[in-house]
């Protein structure tokens, strides 16, 4: 099983580009000035030696080495050693809301990067069981099946965006349909499913169908991040342009709906939480799924996994090392004067 120990990193290669690019406007401001100040005439002997191609080639080789280095930093590994072994455990779907109010700021840093520590805490608290992951906004995505790797399931997790959604909106019921779709039909008593969302744009069948799944033995645990104030939803991420609007032009404001998720929770047979406190929900959690009645199941995991960053650094320290050595100009020998 591959992974990255830390994918948070690998946002940074947006940087070779820019590096390129940045480049690409210096050489250009270097060769106007060079016309605008130099003799036509004499321009040949000044830059006779200098070479355009080496300073692409040098420019190449640093943002190479760059990328590289962002590679090393985040560190892939490769499990090398995988354990069989039978236990007792529950199947438990995590479903992740990645609408657009999901950036809302009445949380800090904003509710989808809460929400993602709030997994975090629950997968770290709950080990030992099968983990799933759903994203999901006007539509729902599985990204990870129930697994005991839950290194695999925390990649799929930091990756999650708004931007992975082709439709906006909250269909819950979406959820619980893909959840049940993704147990083992036969599995009656020990399946849960926690959902974590602000309840906005909800679809009214959500409740029947929670209502039916309990009845079907799963557990529904709900966990509402944001604040009754609400807060107004970013338009670009982070850079705060300017919020996302409605038909009037006025700025949308996001409000959780805990009335829907303490409700949903209520048919669903489980739990109602709010975000306040991680590790006491997570406890909590913890306490409810082991009064589950557990099948006892066959786990797979990764129990080692191998570093290699080590080449990627190797290259890349090599290419800066190149690329500080090859020089700008190619020299070449002075010709004879004719006259001498």
């Amino acid at each position: 099983m591959f992974r990255f120990e830390h994918p948070e990193f690998l946002w940074l290669l947006v940087l070779v580009p820019v590096i390129l690019v940045m480049y690409a406007g210096l050489f250009l401001w270097q060769k106007k000035q060079l016309k605008a100040f130099s003799n036509p005439a004499l321009l040949g002997r000044l830059v006779g030696g200098w070479a355009p191609q080496r300073k692409w080639l040098k420019a190449g080789l640093f943002a190479m080495s760059i990328g590289l280095l962002i590679i090393a930093l985040a560190n892939p590994q490769w499990g090398s050693k995988r354990e069989k072994v039978e236990a007792k455990a529950a199947d438990i779907m995590i479903a992740l809301d990645i609408s657009n109010s999901m950036m809302a700021e009445d949380v800090a840093p904003n509710r989808l990067a809460r929400s993602q520590r709030i997994i975090e805490r629950i997968i770290d608290q709950i080990k030992g069981e099968r983990i799933g992951l759903i994203l999901f906004a006007g539509n729902a995505y599985l990204q990870s099946p129930l697994t005991n790797d839950y290194g695999a399931v925390i990649m799929f997790l930091k990756g999650a965006s708004p931007d992975q959604a082709t439709t906006q909106g909250t269909d819950i019921g979406a959820v619980i349909d893909l959840a049940e779709k993704s147990f083992d039909p036969q599995n009656k008593s020990n399946k849960v499913l926690i959902i974590i969302t602000d309840g906005e744009d909800h679809e009214e069948a959500a409740l029947e169908k929670a209502k039916e799944a309990a009845q079907d033995g799963l557990v529904i645990f709900t966990v509402a991040v944001g604040t009754p104030e609400g807060s107004f939803i970013p338009k670009n991420y982070g850079l705060r342009e300017d919020y996302l609007r409605d038909a009037e032009g006025k700025p949308v404001r996001s409000i959780v709906n805990t009335e829907l998720l303490e409700e949903l929770a209520q048919q669903g047979n489980g739990l109602f939480f709010t975000y306040q406190d991680d590790e006491t929900m997570a406890r909590a959690m913890q306490n409810r799924i082991d009064k589950l009645d557990k099948q006892q199941v066959e786990q797979r995991s990764f129990s080692e996994y191998e570093s290699y960053f080590q080449p990627f650094l190797l290259i890349a320290l090599l290419l800066l090392t190149l690329q500080w050595w090859l020089p700008n100009a190619v020299w070449r020998k002075k010709e004879k004067s004719s006259w001498i």
